[in-house]
């Protein structure tokens, strides 16, 4: 699997897919943040949401390798996630696909 050429139009895809998966996270990280920070009254409350969002962001850089190498597992992650729609990945090989439908239905 690691060994699967990926040709022009599918990188463009792959990319595509990624960056809009990218922003989705990102955006309700941000929005999760300013919700979270609203709400602050104390001190403590402000720490604890440094450090979770510390976590989150190790979580995200873990989460989103765009290694053409790795794409396979990502984006099973991303759809499972809810960032990412099967049909974003539409033009991939049938072969990519099938990989990328076998790993959701191990995690269902």
């Amino acid at each position: 699997m690691h060994d699967l050429k990926w040709s022009a139009s599918e990188k463009k895809i792959a990319r595509r897919a990624f960056d809009a998966a990218l922003e989705r996270a990102l955006a309700k990280a941000l929005s999760d943040f300013k919700t979270r920070t609203a709400a602050v009254t104390t001190p403590d409350e402000l720490w604890t949401i440094g450090e979770d969002l510390y976590r989150q962001r190790r979580k995200l850089e873990d989460m989103f390798d765009y290694r053409y190498s790795q794409l396979l597992f990502v984006f099973p992650q991303l759809i499972r996630e809810g960032y990412l729609e099967e049909q974003e990945l539409s033009g991939l090989s049938e072969e990519k696909m099938d990989e990328i439908r076998r790993l959701l239905a191990r995690w269902e």
